[in-house]
């Protein structure tokens, strides 16, 4: 099935979770579109985005703040804080896993009851935590970071990374909330640029970008990365 077949269904307004002034409301891929990862990979570099099995992407009224960003994977060097992060985590071991755990679910509960408190996400409810990042069309890897190199090792951090064939997408990183001094959210994409370069991959996709949100700053200190504008990517300028 081609991308002339999509239908996009629009959702209900909500309050935006980058700029709180702001109402938001998304177009979602139907869910019978029958969606599989190169065609993801399509839609990402349309600006789409997935929560759990449904692809989406901003469509408010009078805003388009958010911009999809990805990193150049091949053209990245880390700056001076990266590379000491990355050395502070060499005693983390990875492994991937092709499946969401209870271990997994007991860390993203830690995780969101101290760093995203009344976010509006409930660390208590395992359904909405499995659809949220499991995906059942996509070529979904949990990324396990641990601390020692056996499977009972201290989990530390886990990241859901989605495979496309012209690159990675980081869909969401969560981590030990007591060890903010490691920098885990930061090494893990560290972690993912370094596997897209050894793998030839382009590109690693980072989700939205929005001028303006402190949450999002982040994502502009991993250079080149582009956003994509009305007239396609575009680099945004070093700082």
């Amino acid at each position: 099935m081609s991308m002339q077949s999509l239908r996009l269904l629009m959702g209900s307004a909500h309050a935006c979770g980058y700029l709180p002034e702001r109402h938001a409301c998304s177009a979602f891929v139907d869910p019978a579109f029958p969606l599989e990862p190169a065609l993801y990979g399509a839609l990402l570099d349309q600006g789409f985005r997935r929560s759990g099995d449904y692809a989406y992407r901003p469509m408010c009224l009078n805003c388009r703040a958010c911009q999809s960003a990805r990193i150049v994977a091949d053209e990245f060097v880390p700056d001076r804080a990266q590379r000491r992060c990355a050395r502070r985590n060499l005693d983390l071991n990875l492994t991937i896993s092709t499946r969401l755990t209870d271990e997994h679910y007991a860390l993203y509960r830690r995780y969101l009851a101290s760093r995203h408190r009344n976010g509006g996400m409930d660390p208590d409810d395992a359904e909405a935590f499995r659809e949220f990042l499991a995906c059942g069309w996509g070529a979904t890897e949990f990324w396990e970071f641990r601390l020692g190199p056996d499977a009972d090792s201290p989990l530390m951090a886990v990241s859901v990374v989605d495979r496309i064939p012209r690159g990675l997408s980081a869909v969401y990183t969560f981590f030990e909330p007591q060890a903010p001094e490691r920098g885990l959210g930061t090494y893990a994409i560290l972690a993912q640029v370094e596997r897209a370069k050894a793998e030839g991959l382009p590109h690693v996709y980072l989700g939205y970008w929005v001028p303006g949100s402190a949450k999002m700053d982040y994502k502009k200190r991993f250079h080149p990365l582009e956003v994509l504008r009305n007239t396609g990517w575009q680099r945004l300028p070093d700082d």
